[in-house]
């Protein structure tokens, strides 16, 4: 099974939190990202739209919000959600007083 996962976090809630925790959260990171797992920071977003078929009109700006900006994202694979929820619960959004979602990602194949 695939997982979206997106990592929410405030830089003050990581640098409260003990380098060598952040370290060890970082370094879980690295593993992951050697064992295929495809992460990356969250820049800048944009929204779409389409009304319609009629035209493509482009924001700047995120359509969601929530009390800590989105801080990056990955895409892994876990043979169940208990498994996704372990992946990432050493992450640094995790450990750093942020909150990481777990999102199962269901095939558009069909």
């Amino acid at each position: 099974m695939k997982f979206v996962t997106i990592g929410y976090g405030e830089r003050s809630g990581y640098d409260s939190t003990d380098p060598a925790v952040r370290d060890a959260a970082h370094a879980h990171d690295a593993r992951l990202l050697a064992s295929g797992v495809e992460m990356g920071v969250a820049g800048r977003p944009v929204q779409v739209r389409n009304p319609g078929g009629t035209g493509t009109e482009v924001g700047e700006g995120a359509f969601m919000t929530s009390a800590m900006p989105v801080a990056g994202f990955a895409i892994i694979e876990a043979e169940s959600l208990e498994e996704a929820v372990r992946l990432v619960s050493g992450t640094p959004c995790a450990v750093a007083h942020g909150v990481v979602e777990v999102w199962p990602l269901q095939s558009a194949q069909g």
